[in-house]
């Protein structure tokens, strides 16, 4: 049976760091353009520092002190940034939906997310609907993250499959190339219709 594994951040959590930045630093991210400075000093394309962060070898306040020093913010300011970001991680209702009817339906269930450590309790703890998986990893649990080679071998491990078994969702193209490259099925996310649509000429919904 085919094992539908998840990315969260952009599939089943909204994700919009640009409104994260206005919100928190209305003072630095006055338009758009503005906020999208920012969110490139700020999270490096989730490399670099925020990249450590997600892999769980850097600690809160390690991370601000070095956002802090590279990019001019105060440590103040970048505070404000990593405490904001749980409330911009909303569920998204159309693919909570899907979620819930796979589920219904008995489909074996996981997770594969890039994570820093805080916002995975955060996310367990508040929404029920992430007790629907059956397993998953998120990155800083395991000192690995996508798209790098190591976390796609765990996590098929973890999950008891072969990588041909396993269909992934990620809205990020270079995961979903590297998943590829490891063996398993995977699917660019743009939104639930189309992986809707994707599971149905597969034949893993009805």
């Amino acid at each position: 049976m085919t094992k539908i594994v998840f990315d969260f951040g952009g599939v089943l959590f909204s994700w919009q760091p640009q409104a994260l930045l206005k919100r928190e630093l209305p003072q630095r991210a006055t338009d758009d353009a503005a906020a999208q400075h920012w969110v490139t000093q700020v999270f490096q394309n989730y490399g670099g520092d925020w990249g450590e962060f997600d892999r769980g070898t850097v600690d809160v306040p390690a991370l601000v002190d070095r956002i802090a020093a590279r990019t001019g913010l105060a440590a103040h300011e970048v505070q404000a940034v990593v405490d904001g970001v749980p409330a911009e991680l909303r569920p998204v209702a159309q693919s909570v939906a899907l979620l819930r009817r796979l589920r219904d339906a008995g489909t074996p269930l996981y997770f594969l997310s890039n994570m820093p450590a805080p916002y995975a309790d955060h996310l367990e703890a508040e929404y029920d609907f992430v007790g629907w998986f059956r397993d998953g990893l998120f990155s800083a649990r395991v000192k690995a993250i996508k798209p790098e080679p190591a976390i796609f071998e765990m996590a098929a491990a973890r999950f008891g499959a072969r990588p041909d078994e396993l269909l992934f969702f990620d809205d990020v193209l270079h995961n979903v190339e590297a998943a590829i490259a490891a063996g398993w099925q995977a699917l660019h996310f743009t939104d639930a219709a189309a992986a809707e649509a994707a599971l149905r000429e597969r034949g893993l919904i009805s």
